[in-house]
């Protein structure tokens, strides 16, 4: 099996950055690819970014493109999100996820492996 822990998240101004993490324990040898997914109160989950482990292929939700940045530490088998120029509509429970199989996708459903989350909120 595979254990993801998510740490970072707290209470950010509007205009500012927060780095949250994601550590990875367990056969991670089976997982292909990391996501970061959020969910606000009282709506859906939906995609933020992912991340291959081999290749560092990214992909991004439209709506933090240029803001966010996912990346990985192959070594210590962490997965981090940088977010940037942080809005109020980004807050939301961030959390980290694991697919077993290419590509690297926004459907939650290819996702079989969750962390708990951790609250991010942007506010003044």
């Amino acid at each position: 099996q595979v254990q993801l822990v998510e740490s970072g998240g707290g209470l950010v101004q509007p205009g500012g950055s927060l780095r949250i993490s994601c550590a990875v324990s367990g056969r991670t040898a089976i997982t292909y690819a990391m996501g970061w997914f959020r969910q606000a109160a009282g709506k859906e989950r939906e995609f933020v970014a992912g991340i291959a482990w081999s290749s560092g292929f990214t992909r991004y939700a439209d709506s933090v493109k240029g803001r966010f940045t996912i990346s990985r530490d192959n070594g210590k088998n962490t997965v981090f999100l940088q977010m940037n120029s942080l809005k109020p509509e980004d807050t939301a429970v961030y959390f980290c996820a694991a697919k077993p199989t290419s590509p690297v996708t926004a459907a939650t459903f290819t996702y079989n492996y969750w962390g708990q989350g951790t609250q991010v909120t942007v506010s003044s």
